[in-house]
């Protein structure tokens, strides 16, 4: 069986498995989508959303990106948040980055790669804003560093985006999250919390 096959003999098994552990299980999912938490992390295939945090399909509502940034610019990202807060009303936006992001290391290696470099220049522009504590640091603290700042940086554009001004302005339960997740023991640490 080829890979591709494989992948749908796995859905068929989940399906049947799942249906059978809880009959009602997709037609309640089929009927809402009423998630409390908007994810924004990075594409890495290692760091799955809904697994890390344990929810199932429907308790989360996801954007991924390659060093899970939030670009002003980035009318897909802001077009996810916005129908997040906006019309599903999530109570929670957690920015999620991950150590050993492909994506700090290339931007910290600074080595041209093509049409990604245009986007790796966010994270360059953190690290220059950043390079006295990033210049005390070795290699592997640098990137781990500079992982946590994205995060952060990340969250904090979240928070001056209009939407989640207007949000605020308007009385909504909204609060921002800054989190990293470790690959090495599947641990998510919470770097700061912002709440308005």
């Amino acid at each position: 069986m080829n890979e591709i096959n494989q992948l749908l003999e796995n859905n068929k098994n989940w399906s049947e498995s799942t249906n059978e552990a809880d009959p009602g299980f997709f037609d309640r999912l089929a009927k809402r989508q009423k998630p409390e938490y908007l994810w924004i992390g990075c594409s890495d295939s290692r760091v799955p959303a809904n697994q890390i945090v344990g929810l199932i399909p429907g308790d989360i509502f996801v954007h991924r990106n390659v060093a899970n940034l939030v670009v002003h610019t980035d009318f897909n990202c802001l077009s996810v948040l916005q129908y997040a807060v906006d019309v599903l009303k999530v109570k929670h936006v957690i920015v999620c980055g991950h150590y050993g992001c492909g994506g700090i290391d290339a931007a910290l290696q600074d080595q041209p790669l093509g049409l990604i470099d245009n986007w790796l220049g966010h994270i360059k522009d953190i690290a220059y804003k950043h390079r006295t504590e990033l210049a005390e640091l070795n290699a592997h603290d640098k990137s781990a560093r500079l992982c946590e700042l994205n995060v952060m940086e990340q969250a904090a554009n979240v928070r001056r985006s209009n939407i989640v001004k207007e949000a605020i302005k308007r009385g909504q339960d909204l609060t921002i999250h800054s989190w990293i997740y470790s690959l090495r023991n599947g641990r998510l640490k919470d770097l700061a919390k912002i709440n308005d």
